[in-house]
């Protein structure tokens, strides 16, 4: 694991809902109608850290020059624990696991072309985010969680989430493919959400549209690098779905058969396929705009 000097202290303010203008600022996460008094107290942000993916040099990134550069804006990528024989065989949190899917390669493509296509002020270098670090997860506005099916959270973790996700932040879950995977996938979510349908989404969900339009989004299958250079079928019918939460804010979006990070990863590759690449990196857009202003 790379290690940061603790230079975060101004990177984020206290947990926030977000708002998008000229410029984005950061302000307090909170359940509407309640006391600001009912904030938690946060420790300071965890300084940024970088592990091993067990994709090995597919994933690897050089650091960018301004890694140190403090943002408004920081993409998270979520740690989880993996089921056993899910990538589960070494202690995830050294990394070399499920969650390092796609990771950082992906996440800092991802920041590329945030940078270059919104005005969002956004750091360098993403931040691996664990639901065992205390109240840090409410520094970071949006989390994305590759190779979603490996994961097996305990109910400690699941509340966390489920937090994190009810005072205004968001989760965009992707890389996972076949019905054994939803499977996997869903009994997670059922702990985060028991009492909260998993929807199947149309096309004109605001997600698609907010900063690239996207049509016919739902039909689309991004996918897997393995996919592209072989034409081997990994999964069925794309299904992009999402968990709403009472208000009618979208807080959970799925991307099931479909490896958008894989579009991110691979973008500067000429054997992945520019089109696909492209739309991978446009709802990745979508979705940090979306999580900025929803």
């Amino acid at each position: 694991m790379r290690l940061a000097p603790d230079r975060t202290r101004h990177l984020m303010r206290l947990p926030f809902r977000w708002l998008f203008g000229s410029l984005l600022a950061s302000i307090a996460l909170a359940v509407p109608g309640a006391s600001p008094i009912t904030a938690p107290r946060l420790q300071e942000p965890l300084p940024f850290r970088e592990y091993p993916s067990f994709e090995g040099d597919d994933a690897a990134a050089p650091l960018p020059e301004d890694w140190q550069v403090p943002a408004e804006v920081v993409v998270g990528r979520l740690m989880y624990p993996s089921a056993g024989g899910r990538r589960g065989y070494t202690d995830w949190r050294q990394g070399n696991t499920g969650w390092t899917d796609d990771y950082p390669r992906g996440d800092r493509a991802l920041v590329k072309m945030l940078r270059r296509n919104t005005r969002i002020d956004v750091r360098a270098v993403e931040q691996p985010v664990s639901l065992d670090d205390g109240n840090d997860i409410f520094y970071w506005p949006f989390l994305v969680a590759g190779m979603a099916q490996s994961w097996e959270l305990s109910d400690a973790q699941a509340a966390t989430l489920r937090e994190y996700l009810d005072r205004g932040g968001f989760l965009f879950c992707d890389s996972f493919f076949g019905e054994d995977s939803w499977y996997y996938y869903e009994e997670s979510m059922r702990r985060v959400f028991p009492d909260r349908e998993i929807r199947d989404l149309t096309d004109d969900e605001i997600i698609f549209h907010v900063a690239f339009d996207l049509p016919g989004m739902t039909k689309v299958s991004i996918p897997h690098i393995r996919e592209a250079l072989s034409g081997f079928k990994m999964g069925g019918p794309p299904h992009w779905r999402g968990v709403f939460d009472d208000s009618g804010r979208l807080v959970v979006l799925i991307a099931h058969n479909n490896d958008v990070g894989d579009g991110w990863q691979w973008a500067d590759d000429p054997r992945y396929p520019g089109d696909e690449a492209n739309r991978a990196l446009r709802i990745g857009s979508n979705v940090a705009v979306y999580a900025l202003t929803h």
